[in-house]
């Protein structure tokens, strides 16, 4: 697998469908925004993270499987409302809540104990929302499978969460150690909302991997 081509066609897809995607997407990061937001300041600093954690279960696996549903929808060369979209990842978000809540802690728990093993549990898990989403599979089969799928792909899988991610990451850093935008509720809201849709654009790369594993015999 070429990771140039895999993000190349990504990139493609994902300017070139930017305006659908701000559409379906950003007002509910918005609003996620806000949410974490003032979580963030109606908690104690020690229980912050898990609050925000929560928080961001509300609206994540609605604006995740809606874009989701976009993604499989383009490659078939449908354009969906927006509306009917939503209303589909409204339907999901009990499992796929569920699931992003188990990944969640799979990840954190895997980071805990070092680096390493969270990055490893990161890509042995990308597929599990897809599953869940397009296949109708349950968070534990969606995770299970995940770990299949991914045999072979692991590689390639974190060349691209990093290539992707890590500029994210070091700016979502850099920003909380930041006191100028820490103290700024406004500068803050808008880089995490930047950050955080930003972050879209690793879901149409996993899309892509997806279903090019997908495509691979052995994957049923």
């Amino acid at each position: 697998m070429n990771l140039f081509f895999v993000l190349r066609d990504a990139w493609y897809f994902f300017t070139h469908n930017l305006a659908a995607i701000t559409r379906l997407c950003l007002p509910l990061i918005v609003l996620e925004g806000l949410l974490l937001q003032q979580v963030s300041g109606l908690v104690a600093a020690e229980s912050a993270a898990l609050w925000r954690l929560l928080a961001g279960l509300l609206f994540y696996p609605l604006y995740s499987a809606a874009l989701i549903l976009f993604l499989d929808a383009r490659s078939q060369g449908v354009q969906p409302p927006a509306r009917d979209l939503l209303a589909a990842s409204l339907r999901l978000w009990p499992s796929f809540a569920v699931l992003a809540g188990l990944n969640t802690l799979a990840i954190l728990l895997g980071a805990s104990l070092f680096v390493l093993p969270g990055l490893w549990l990161m890509v042995k898990l990308a597929f599990a929302e897809y599953l869940l989403v397009l296949r109708g599979l349950g968070p534990m089969k969606a995770l299970h499978t995940s770990f299949e799928m991914s045999s072979g792909y692991f590689w390639p899988m974190l060349g691209c969460i990093l290539i992707v991610m890590l500029p994210l990451w070091l700016l979502d850093g850099w920003s909380q150690s930041n006191a100028l935008i820490a103290n700024n509720a406004l500068a803050s809201l808008l880089l995490d909302c930047t950050s955080r849709f930003l972050q879209l654009f690793s879901s149409v790369v996993l899309f892509r991997l997806f279903m090019l594993r997908s495509s691979q015999p052995d994957i049923e």
